[in-house]
């Protein structure tokens, strides 16, 4: 399976922020998404997401060489802010969302099976999630998109403001389940891409482009991408 990106354009204004974007991603990847903040990594997920209209170009799904619409079940996102109920447990969430979605969820499992994936220790399942650390409430939005099992995974600057356990078991579980998703992760932080992607792909300027890990040993070149992540319109 594959997202095949075409001809993607997005302006606001005068300003064009994704200027014919091209790009194939493949199932059982993880894609760093490297760009700096402001290079329009937020636009194109959004974009895919559909909660933004492209001005030309479109994606799609293409699995054994059929080309298929990417459905919003396709497509999970987790925010970079994430976006969970404060005022429910972290139990209260996970059943409240099971029950209106057991029919859409495949291989249901039990509200403790799911915190065991995300490690939220059992002590934390019955607190709020307003008390929750952020890579806590994280974690509660991944689960939600594991739950789903969508096809496309979007995580936008996921782990940023993490502290580094957390960060790393959110690495782990990336690890994990890749083998069975297109995941693209956004980041400023090409350590972290280095460190945990597959492929890793540079946005700047609002042209898309594949870097080759084996020019990343190479001095210059390294300096001409964290040149890109620090250059500004």
């Amino acid at each position: 399976m594959k997202l095949i990106l075409e001809n993607m354009r997005k302006s606001f204004g005068k300003k064009e922020v994704l200027k014919n974007v091209n790009f194939e991603f493949e199932e059982g990847k993880i894609y760093g998404l490297l760009g700096r903040n402001g290079a329009g990594k937020t636009t194109l997920f959004n974009c895919i997401n559909e909660d933004l209209a492209l001005d030309d170009g479109g994606f799609w799904l293409q699995e054994n060489e059929e080309k298929l619409k990417v459905k919003s079940e396709d497509v999970g996102y987790v925010q970079s802010v994430p976006y969970v109920p404060k005022f429910l447990t972290g139990r209260e969430f996970l059943k409240f969302f099971i029950d209106i979605n057991k029919d859409r969820v495949k291989n249901l499992k039990t509200e403790d099976e799911y915190f065991d994936i995300i490690n939220i220790e059992k002590e934390d399942r019955d607190k709020l999630i307003n008390d929750y650390s952020l890579g806590m409430k994280n974690k509660m939005q991944m689960i939600v998109n594991i739950m789903f099992d969508s096809k496309i995974l979007l995580l936008d600057e996921p782990l940023t403001s993490l502290d580094v356990v957390a960060s790393e078991e959110m690495k782990d579980i990336l690890k994990k389940i890749k083998e069975n998703h297109i995941i693209i992760l956004s980041t400023h932080i090409m350590d972290l891409a280095v460190d945990l992607c597959d492929e890793i792909v540079l946005l700047n300027n609002g042209v898309m482009e594949n870097v080759d890990r084996n020019n990343l040993d190479d001095s210059n070149f390294k300096v001409k991408i964290i040149n890109a992540l620090k250059e500004e319109n």
